[in-house]
């Protein structure tokens, strides 16, 4: 199994209402030498999480104890710039398991699919009223219910709907990436194999 199965995730969430958030802002270019997907989630946002000397920058969100959970609420237009995996693969071994916005980059949405971050597109005005819930309580939670393509703010009831390719859904719900969607078809694809030899 490439990564854990998602159905239904409910926890609190991290504010990032920043736009246009690239993916060298997720993982700077210099901390991509590892093929590896583990290691990365210490420098996601590295050069807003931390100073030179290495000591942290106390406004940053991701150093604010008060703010914790496996969802990341960004801007619109989050994920643009190059086509890296690495930044999928930083806000994955962070601890991220879903990201919230009202637009994704094509590519950052493809990559995060494909390692089991559920990229979330929300409108404009859902994702505002996520902001605000946030901001009014830290603790506050939100619950992605993948199976009906729905996210909830449990703080007040609100919820949308979202859309998602349904092949990745159905990696997604099995903890698949490409390769084991292959191998759990191996018996299907082995008889129309031999099928095809007559």
């Amino acid at each position: 199994m490439a990564y854990d199965k998602f159905t239904v995730l409910k926890s609190s969430a991290v504010p990032m209402p920043i736009e246009n958030v690239d993916t060298d802002q997720i993982i700077p270019a210099r901390f991509l030498k590892a093929t590896e997907r583990t290691g990365f989630g210490d420098n996601l946002f590295r050069d807003w999480r931390y100073n030179t000397d290495g000591s942290q920058k106390r406004d940053f969100v991701l150093n604010n104890p008060i703010y914790s959970g496996k969802i990341l609420v960004g801007g619109r237009n989050f994920g643009s710039g190059s086509s890296r995996e690495h930044a999928a693969w930083a806000i994955y071994d962070y601890g991220f398991r879903c990201v919230v916005s009202s637009f994704f980059a094509d590519i950052f949405k493809n990559n995060s699919l494909n390692i089991g971050i559920l990229p979330v597109q929300v409108s404009a005005v859902f994702l505002d009223k996520i902001f605000t819930a946030i901001e009014a309580n830290p603790a506050a939670e939100l619950e992605v219910n993948l199976p009906e393509q729905k996210i909830t703010i449990l703080t007040t009831g609100e919820s949308e709907s979202f859309d998602i390719n349904t092949y990745k859904k159905h990696n997604m719900t099995n903890g698949y990436d490409d390769i084991d969607y292959l191998q759990a078809m191996k018996s299907e694809i082995q008889l129309f194999a031999e099928k095809s030899m007559y």
